[in-house]
């Protein structure tokens, strides 16, 4: 498979954008497409570091992560973004920068997310340690036509992982 793409995944913090994004990766290697994995911890750390969580930061970190996906992209990668990207207008521009785009919308309930965080980041918000933590006292915009939903406090990981794989199987992706 030489055909890449970009597959988008939004949603809250502790959704289930990354635990997705790593079940889903050896399933498209053994259908033999090169992929990486984009998560936005990740990138946060190394490409996007010195970067805050201000509206404009945010922005820019997801615009950088859309370019690098964008580049592996046309290069014959499936570029497997896993970032909360909480607005609707910066996911479009990242979305018209490239054909091959398909955007997935890990959808949980925040009181689910807020269960799920190991890492104390929805307590800290809360207690306004934290601030402008998406869903608490900053937007998370739901996405207006993603081509796959994915409902993880209803839908166990392989189900979420075979709804994929059947959208980009159907999309002609793979």
């Amino acid at each position: 498979m030489d055909k890449g793409f970009i597959l988008w995944f939004t949603g809250l913090s502790g959704s289930g954008k990354t635990t997705i994004s790593k079940a889903l990766e050896p399933e498209l290697k053994a259908r033999g497409c090169k992929v990486e994995i984009l998560d936005g911890d990740v990138v946060r750390t190394n490409l996007s570091k010195g970067l805050g969580f201000s509206k404009a930061d945010r922005d820019t970190n997801i615009l950088r992560i859309g370019f690098v996906a964008n580049l592996l992209s046309r290069n014959g990668v499936v570029a497997i973004t896993a970032a909360i990207s909480p607005y609707q207008a910066i996911r479009d521009e990242v979305r018209a920068m490239e054909s091959n785009f398909v955007e997935v919308y890990v959808k949980a309930p925040l009181e689910v997310c807020e269960a799920r965080d190991i890492k104390g980041l929805y307590a800290k918000a809360r207690k306004g340690e934290i601030k402008g933590f998406t869903g608490i006292d900053d937007p998370y915009e739901e996405p207006i036509n993603p081509e796959i939903i994915c409902y993880t406090d209803q839908e166990s990981l392989q189900e979420s992982v075979t709804k994929i794989l059947g959208k980009l199987e159907e999309l002609g992706y793979i």
